[in-house]
């Protein structure tokens, strides 16, 4: 077994990882970028390296920076959680090539099933069915009108490095085709370092199943039953449950089968999630899908999901202690016939976001942080009361994961769950959970992949929002203790210093924890110093000024200066916490400056562009 694991992520997964890791009593690492200098999972770890600024990409994102963090630390094995690059094969190959082992499937399955061309060719080789689309990327606008002009309208253009919504563009019609095609490039070269895109047929109203692998180096492959991930917002999943209440037992073993299948004919071993969709066909007497129900391949997760906690739940199986004794070439301790689905189990992501304005994301700190407790509970987090939600990262503040008996029981006691969950100080989806629990479609069951985005009235959301949102806050008047929590880095290795010093005038905190920061060293194994801040300048042309709604980086700039625009027109593309923005002019005009520029991280406030 491992010693010491070095944990390349951060959030509720790195301390995930880290607690697996501590009862198998393995040492762990953590990396931090600049703007995570007091962040929960660098707090929790037995050592955490500074890799870099605040920007992913010159930190988390920086496979040489982490593998360097990793030697120094002298960790032997590497766990990347799930984002950043938990998928990206040339770093799970950089990680492989060290003296590091690889906690997840090899470099060549990554590369296999995690490029969506390669994968539908593996899994119709094994006789898994597959959504009829291009076996091969689509290098042109008119490609794509061919096929849609022989499959029929809608079509998906999918990036082929893709997933969790990204990088994936409907079409409607031909006139949409041009504009998709360039974002979904776009989306696929940002996110996944690939502009290459394929096109698909694209099922309207299906099922979102997924079924969980865990395999190991001796060819055993095990399916930990299945997960329904049909309740989504813009391709991205808000609440996850299982089993399915949408399947019969009958289809539900087709499609294990099916995930085991083709894990075993693409010799992977790690975990791993095969997805796949289910057309929302006639339903039988039960009102269940069944016979006459086609499902199809979607893609593979070559890692773990956020959402393996609902798995866990239902077979009391440790996942990540599983893909940890893999790793260490373990075999697999249970046989097939071992794994037992027990009661009902459902996810919420809480997400600092307000569902009533377009689940835009929010950031804040939190001033209150009371999670629910009691029997079939559980949450992961990171975070503690105190700490801030920036924006140069994904919105999560933390997973409440609830089991009961059956599914009445689950829905009854994630009702009660939700209401104790005590957040203040930043917008949640709290509210916007409740309101699920209480909706017909969703209570039944018979809700599909578009039912959020299509057919739910909006005008609920925000009754929700209003009834169980957070209330408005008052200054505290109990008197100020004053602390002096210092971070400090030597060498790019991060310490905690705390000073208590009686009769001092109160400090400013300058981080989520309530500490002063100073640095000693270099900035790590990165070797930058660059804080992460905006880089946007500050605009003197006189005119209406287009600001940043959001934290984000810019993806394109679509107009320059003397370029007229109409109200409606897109003037550049804001990504914020994994969601593609368009920002849009409000009126028409002439573009008289654009401060913007590809690439860059702004801050909510700066002038993107100006008109007059």
């Amino acid at each position: 077994m491992f010693e010491k694991v070095l944990v390349a992520n951060r959030g509720e997964i790195a301390v995930r990882v880290m607690r697996a890791c501590e009862e198998l009593g393995i040492n762990t690492v953590a990396v931090y970028s600049e703007a995570d200098k007091n962040a929960g999972h660098a707090r929790y770890a037995d050592e955490a390296y500074n890799v870099g600024p605040a920007r992913a990409a010159d930190s988390y994102l920086d496979g040489e920076a982490i593998v360097e963090a990793g030697e120094q630390a002298g960790a032997d094995a590497v766990h990347p959680g799930y984002g950043f690059l938990a998928e990206n094969a040339d770093f799970a190959a950089r990680v492989e090539d060290s003296e590091m082992v690889w906690i997840g499937p090899s470099s060549e399955s990554m590369e296999l099933l995690g490029e969506k061309t390669s994968a539908r060719k593996e899994m119709a080789a094994a006789d898994v069915p597959t959504v009829p689309g291009t076996d091969d990327p689509v290098e042109s606008a008119d490609e794509i009108a061919e096929f849609a002009e022989e499959a029929g309208y809608p079509v998906a253009i999918k990036a082929e490095g893709g997933g969790g919504g990204r990088g994936l563009k409907v079409v409607e019609s031909e006139d949409e085709i041009e504009d998709q095609f360039e974002s979904a490039q776009r989306e696929g070269e940002a996110y996944f370092d690939n502009s290459s895109v394929f096109v698909e047929k694209y099922l309207e109203s299906p099922r979102h199943i997924e079924v969980q692998i865990i395999a190991d180096h001796q060819g055993n492959v095990r399916h930990i039953g299945e997960r329904d991930c049909s309740l989504q917002r813009r391709h991205q999943k808000i609440i996850e449950e299982g089993p399915s209440p949408a399947l019969t037992d009958d289809l539900r073993a087709e499609i294990q089968e099916a995930a085991r299948r083709g894990a075993d004919a693409a010799d992977y071993y790690n975990a791993g999630t095969f997805e796949f969709l289910v057309e929302d066909a006639e339903r039988g007497e039960d009102g269940l899908l069944g016979e006459g129900s086609n499902f199809y391949f979607l893609e593979v997760n070559t890692r773990i999901q956020v959402e393996h906690t609902v798995s866990e739940q239902l077979t009391g199986i440790d996942i990540v202690k599983q893909q940890i004794r893999v790793a260490a070439d373990e075999e697999l301790p249970f046989a097939q016939a071992d794994v037992e689905l027990d009661g009902h189990a459902m996810e919420f992501r809480i997400n600092a976001e307000n569902a009533a304005n377009e689940f835009a994301p929010a950031t804040g700190t939190l001033e209150t942080y009371d999670p629910p407790g009691g029997i079939g509970v559980r949450l992961d987090d990171a975070l503690r009361q105190g700490d801030t939600i920036g924006g140069d990262y994904d919105s999560m503040i933390a997973k409440l994961i609830v089991w009961g008996q059956d599914r009445e029981e689950c829905i009854a006691r994630s009702r009660r769950a939700l209401a104790e969950f005590g957040i203040e100080g930043i917008t949640t989806v709290i509210p916007f959970h409740r309101l699920m629990l209480t909706d017909e479609a969703f209570s039944t069951g018979t809700h599909t992949t578009n039912y959020l985005d299509e057919e739910l009235d909006t005008g609920k959301i925000d009754e929700a929002q209003e009834k169980w949102g957070p209330g408005e806050t008052t200054e505290s008047d109990e008197e100020e203790v004053t602390e002096r929590d210092f971070v400090v880095e030597v060498n790019g290795k991060r310490f905690e210093v705390n000073l208590e010093e009686r009769g001092a005038p109160p400090i400013q905190a300058s981080g989520g924890s309530g500490g002063n920061t100073q640095q000693l060293g270099s900035a790590g194994p990165s070797g930058g110093d660059d804080d992460g801040d905006s880089s946007a300048s500050a605009s003197t042309a006189e005119g209406e000024q287009v600001t940043a709604e959001m934290q984000g980086t810019i993806l394109g700039v679509n107009v320059a200066e003397g370029d007229e625009v109409a109200a409606g027109d897109v003037l550049c593309v804001l990504e914020a916490m994994k969601m593609e923005n368009d920002v849009v002019a409000s009126r028409g005009g002439e573009v008289v400056e654009v401060a913007a520029t590809e690439g860059e991280s702004v801050d909510m406030g700066d002038v993107l562009v100006v008109l007059d």
